[in-house]
């Protein structure tokens, strides 16, 4: 089957979002490069093993990044002299676990883990030269390092011995000793002093499990004091040169009120509340030398969703509240399988001044973003952007001499075929920032989303569907793209008999007139049908059409990936072959609303080297129907992003159960520019596509619910059919 190549009446034209707040002419940061770590392997390394960024520094010169890989037992190594092209430079063996890595000129001054048992934690100390990769000194640890600071003038690390407790034993229920500590060791000559280890008694301070403190995150000011979290025993800790206390407090707690505290009911709704819920710091960064900033992820019996700024002297300046998670259910990044849990747990802060402006930057292990606060007031901090992220931002390193901030992302997706771990960097530079694409912010009521699968467009708006991960919410979002970022205006329950419809995988709509056409991809394991709803236009289901016997006859689970309206019939796209469709042919399905008769063509899709390729959403325009085609990888892996267009002369359908025509296909564009154009991976599900009575045309991704994702969608405009 020949392909042609289909000109638009204008270029590839992105629209994406605007600044998050504030106004054109500011400043913003925006993603400029994904940087695989899975590349900086040697050459014929085994691939498949995991590999994850965690902790991440730089060489005092901006040029080189230096992050831990725990899997790998290594330091990873990346080259950003062109930050828009980083290049990987290798790994250094270090003979164990690197829990963090602090970096002092060309030297990295990294903690690893050695310990055996829980019982009987050790670690310690080396100084690399990141140049040769030569260990210049190694100094043995008083137990299990986590994180790792250096002093502003690069005189001294401290390192938290943390100790951690053995969660499978007791019900993880602390004390369990040995006993956390803190240690400092002066750096001379570029290296490690052994000899002049200061180790800090953290014991008998906490209210919560005295004697065995746990420390989880240090950071030193320009006074050489340490601040130390103790995360399990809800407790700070600021720490003198010397080892003397300065001082100590109680992280305490927080009222959460509108918070979705219920797992596992398919349901986005904050109506919850938490009261006295502890803190629990995590990350700790000072942003002068009176106050610091935590990332309250919890761990042990807490976690406050957010993030606060201390005085030192433990008085509250700042909390952020619901404020922070609120934010991320607006733009799509609220991952609903951790509400009762910890919900966007905040695991990381760090601080940086770029052009005159403090900043704070708060990272969302599970929600994966991250939030830009400008605290040039610490007492009213302004939530300036939200930044898309890899999975599971974990560490961070400011560098404002090249206006660069860069983010380590630790998942892997290896197992779960997911995007492989990324570094990520952003520039600070004139314009307007481009993320989020969508959000809800602006409705009168908080509205989450996520997981948006087929469109449609009509008089201006764009009506979107979610999938069954929203299972006991299945809802259809109304869109205003007409200015950056789009907004969702309305979001219309599916019901059946006023109640939410459930058994439903909402993979396609169509407009017809007030109602809509809804094509639901059955899995017959979950008791989910293959189906065709009309719905009105309150969300109503007023009428339900099975697949007839001859398509179940053949059916699997990878069914109907979009439907469209030509006059009287619809038209679904099958999404892989079924059991009846020669390889990489997948049908178009037909059904007559007015006669009750079904059809169907064959489509011709791409093979795949590696995975599937299917089809994912139909949308009908002017003489031609649209298909958006899709191979299932990330990243670098990824083919196949295309949309192909089919003459609606060749879509005559044929009886089903016997040969079926095959149909003409035209490529209109590959989404791989599209999909990379604001500096991040490819990602897998181009599900979305709609078009405006201009013929605009609108694509967007699905972000699985935030599960195993990043939660970033994409959402944006590839000009005129």
């Amino acid at each position: 089957m020949t392909t042609h190549l289909v000109c638009m009446t204008s270029a590839l034209a992105l629209v994406t979002g605007a600044a998050f707040a504030g106004d054109h002419a500011q400043k913003n940061f925006n993603r400029i490069a994904s940087f695989p770590v899975v590349t900086n392997m040697a050459e014929g390394a085994d691939t498949s093993r995991e590999s994850s960024p965690e902790i991440i520094d730089v060489t005092a010169d901006g040029m080189t990044l230096v992050y831990t890989d725990s899997p790998l037992e290594a330091l990873g190594m990346v080259d950003i002299t062109d930050p828009v092209k980083p290049a990987p430079l290798g790994t250094i063996d270090v003979g164990g676990e690197p829990t963090s890595v602090s970096v002092i000129g060309t030297t990295a001054f990294v903690g690893v883990n050695t310990s055996q048992s829980y019982v009987a934690p050790s670690g310690k100390m080396l100084a690399i030269d990141t140049s040769s990769g030569e260990v210049l000194a190694s100094c043995t640890l008083a137990g299990q390092p986590d994180s790792i600071a250096k002093s502003p003038d690069g005189s001294f690390v401290a390192v938290a011995i943390e100790n951690e407790r053995d969660e499978d034993l007791n019900g993880g229920v602390i004390a369990q000793l040995p006993a956390g500590t803190l240690q400092m060791i002066d750096v001379v000559s570029g290296s490690l002093d052994c000899a002049s280890i200061v180790t800090a008694d953290l014991t008998g301070l906490a209210n919560v499990a005295t004697g065995d403190p746990e420390p989880e995150y240090v950071s030193i000011n320009a006074l050489g004091e340490t601040v130390v979290t103790l995360q399990e025993n809800n407790h700070m800790v600021v720490v003198a040169r010397d080892g003397s206390i300065v001082s100590h407090f109680s992280a305490g707690s927080v009222d959460l009120e509108g918070i979705d505290a219920t797992d596992e009911r398919g349901a986005l709704i904050f109506d919850e509340v938490q009261r006295d819920r502890l803190r629990e710091p995590d990350a700790v960064t000072w942003i002068d030398d009176q106050h610091f900033a935590t990332a309250n992820e919890g761990d042990y019996e807490g976690g406050s969703r957010g993030w606060t700024i201390f005085h030192k002297d433990g008085s509250v300046v700042f909390e952020s509240g619901v404020t922070f998670e609120h934010a991320m259910i607006q733009i799509g990044h609220y991952p609903d399988k951790r509400s009762d849990s910890k919900g966007v747990e905040p695991e990381s802060v760090t601080t940086g001044t770029y052009g005159g402006v403090p900043f704070v930057f708060v990272g969302s292990e599970r929600g994966s973003i991250v939030g830009v606060y400008d605290i040039t007031d610490p007492a009213a901090p302004v939530l300036r952007q939200m930044l898309p992220s890899g999975i599971g931002p974990e560490g961070f390193v400011t560098i404002p001499a090249r206006n660069l901030l860069v983010s380590a992302n630790e998942v892997d997706g290896l197992e779960d075929g997911a995007a492989r771990a990324h570094v990520m960097i952003y520039e600070y530079a004139e314009g307007d920032a481009v993320y989020p694409h969508l959000t809800s912010a602006g409705m009168d009521r908080l509205t989450g989303w996520g997981a948006i699968s087929g469109m449609a467009a009509k008089d201006g708006l764009i009506y979107a569907v979610s999938d069954s991960f929203y299972s006991y919410q299945p809802r259809i979002f109304v869109i205003d793209p007409s200015q950056p970022p789009a907004r969702i205006v309305d979001a219309i329950d599916v019901t059946r008999a006023g109640r939410p419809a459930q058994k439903l995988d909402m993979e396609g709509i169509a407009v017809d007139g007030d109602a809509f056409w809804i094509a639901s991809e059955g899995r017959t394991d979950r008791v989910i049908p293959h189906a065709i709803y009309k719905v009105g236009a309150d969300g109503g289901i007023e009428e339900e059409i099975g697949l007839p016997a001859e398509l179940m006859a053949v059916e699997k689970r990878f069914g109907f990936e979009g439907i469209t309206k030509v006059g009287d019939t619809l038209w679904m796209a099958v999404q892989r072959e079924w059991k009846d469709d020669p390889a990489d042919h997948v049908k178009l399905v037909s059904y007559n609303i007015q006669t009750e008769e079904w059809g169907a063509v064959h489509y011709p899709k791409a093979s795949a080297d590696k995975g599937w390729v299917g089809l994912s959403e139909i949308t009908a325009y002017g003489d031609h129907v649209y298909i958006v085609e899709r191979d299932n990888q990330h990243g670098i892996e990824a083919v196949t992003k295309k949309v192909y267009r089919v003459p609606l002369a060749d879509m005559q359908p044929a009886p089903l159960g016997g040969d079926l025509p095959v149909v003409g296909k035209e490529l209109v564009t590959d989404l791989i520019p599209a999909l990379t154009s604001t500096g991040g991976y490819v990602l897998d599900k181009v599900e979305g596509m709609a078009i405006m009575d201009d013929g605009t045309a609108w694509i967007s991704t699905d972000n699985d619910g935030v599960d195993d994702h990043s939660g970033e969608t994409m959402f944006f405009s590839i000009g005129q059919m």
